[in-house]
């Protein structure tokens, strides 16, 4: 067994504590620790917990926004064998609800400030085994004086991260990303972005996001520092770059407007941004990937950047493949379905045995997404098998939103699409057949899905038509998909 699957999560921080005990590891408001520090937090902890019976398997749920306690429980968890999942903070009460039936975690990590009443709503309807308050007086009553290592031994290979994803049929699954595979990444990720111990990555977007979090990792893979602000605002990420002289944050194209219009006078220095402006990932950023392998699995940012294909070439850990209906492998220059293996591949979907083995079948992880193999070894990313709109950095799956939306008493029928947006990408435009008899404005049919799902994947528009278009797109000016520009 090669030294990278030897290694676990807590196996790092456990390193840093000896090799950078005086190193910053991470800023979140007042709060600054060393790697010293946060192993020996991280390790009070992680015997709190045991000794409140968290075991090996048992999931560990995290309702709030960014904190650097976030990063401790996953650690915690790491060194217990224990699943950590930090779930979308922003979801609705029924999403939540959702979760907590799914997961059944033993231990909820929750936080009043902004989510409380949506928090308190689902716990009412699904309790969980220990729920724990980290903004409140609850937290401090964790603190035990017993900052030894529990040294647990953990399998490498075993999950530790599960993230919520993909709501392909309708309902979300937590894909299940192992020690090797967060690893391994943060590896690629830390060559690519050029992160070393001087690096300072600011969490400004939602860790509840592969996204974000695999440069939180690749950050602390190599010693770098972790800053942290609850969410986004435009003057608080000035001030923090600022302040912090953060080299790598993740935002938006509207949020980087924002803080134009914040700075316009040049009060905060934001240069330290460019720090790492030579580095592959900041000259050719992107690429194809998703949850299921720890965000990744081609970067644009090998080669040169003259690729006949826009989505780069594949990870030196893993394998890819593009293959036809019947799982064999296409020449290049023919669309099929990627497929891939390697350590970076999650090690299934919690509590979904069926699709699993489904998306598993034949030795190779497949995306259920479409490409194209190109002569000179890159990929070309043509589209969802199942489409999808792109709202800023949120992915909406149309099934999602008609299953919500055919909940509604009125409602016969009903077709989602994306519809290009100058700001956002796409905005999601809702086709609705009312009931024989029946009435609903527009606004009632958004009202009733940001009550069910995330505010963000309701209907910005809704079309009221007599019978669906066999074309929704070419009847109501969808377009702009994933892949299809």
């Amino acid at each position: 067994m090669s030294p990278l699957h030897d290694l676990t999560l807590g196996d790092v921080l456990r390193e840093h504590a000896r090799s950078w005990p005086r190193q910053t590891a991470v800023v979140d408001g007042d709060t600054r620790l060393t790697y010293a520090e946060l192993d020996a937090e991280v390790n009070r902890l992680a015997n709190s917990w045991r000794a409140r019976g968290i075991e090996p398997g048992d999931r560990v749920l995290w309702l709030g926004q960014n904190s650097h306690r976030l990063l401790e429980c996953l650690l915690a968890a790491a060194k217990l064998g224990a699943f950590f999942c930090p779930a979308n903070w922003r979801q609705s009460v029924d999403e939540t609800a959702f979760v907590l039936e799914d997961l059944t975690p033993a231990l909820v990590v929750w936080q009043s400030a902004e989510i409380g009443e949506t928090v308190a709503s689902a716990r009412a309807r699904v309790p969980a085994d220990m729920w724990i308050q980290h903004d409140g007086p609850e937290w401090s009553a964790l603190d035990v004086d017993d900052a030894a290592d529990p040294e647990i031994a953990v399998e490498p290979s075993e999950p530790v991260l599960l993230m919520y994803t993909a709501a392909f049929t309708g309902r979300p699954s937590a894909a299940m990303l192992s020690h090797t595979a967060l690893v391994g990444q943060a590896l690629v990720i830390g060559r690519l972005a050029d992160i070393d111990s001087t690096y300072v990555y600011l969490n400004s977007g939602p860790l509840f996001h592969i996204a974000t979090f695999f440069s939180t990792l690749a950050t602390f893979l190599h010693a770098g520092t972790n800053v942290f602000t609850p969410r986004v605002d435009a003057e608080e990420l000035c001030r923090l770059i600022d302040a912090e002289r953060c080299n790598g944050a993740f935002i938006l194209p509207p949020t980087r407007k924002q803080m134009k219009t914040v700075n316009a006078d040049g009060r905060y220095d934001l240069s330290s941004l460019k720090a790492r402006a030579h580095a592959p990932w900041e000259q050719r950023p992107g690429g194809y990937g998703q949850t299921e392998v720890v965000g990744m699995l081609t970067f644009a940012a090998f080669g040169d950047g003259n690729t006949v294909g826009g989505f780069g070439r594949t990870s030196p850990l893993m394998q890819m493949r593009i293959v036809d209906a019947d799982d064999r492998e296409v020449p290049p220059g023919e669309v099929g379905e990627i497929v891939c293996r390697g350590p970076l591949v999650m090690r299934g979907y919690w509590n979904r045995p069926d699709e699993t083995v489904r998306r598993f079948r034949n030795g190779w992880h497949h995306t259920n997404d479409l490409g194209r193999r190109e002569a000179d070894g890159s990929l070309t990313f043509i589209g969802p098998k199942v489409r999808m709109i792109k709202s800023a950095a949120e992915n909406i799956y149309p099934a999602e939103v008609e299953n919500c939306i055919r909940t509604h008493p009125a409602v016969a029928a009903c077709a989602v699409i994306g519809v290009p947006d100058p700001t956002w990408s796409q905005q999601v435009v809702a086709i609705v057949v009312l009931r024989d008899g029946e009435q609903a404005t527009a606004d009632e049919i958004i009202e009733h899905c940001r009550a069910r799902i995330a505010s963000y994947k309701k209907p910005r528009r809704v079309e009221f038509v007599d019978a669906l278009p066999a074309d929704p797109d070419a009847a109501f000016g969808g377009g702009g998909y994933p892949g299809t520009a």
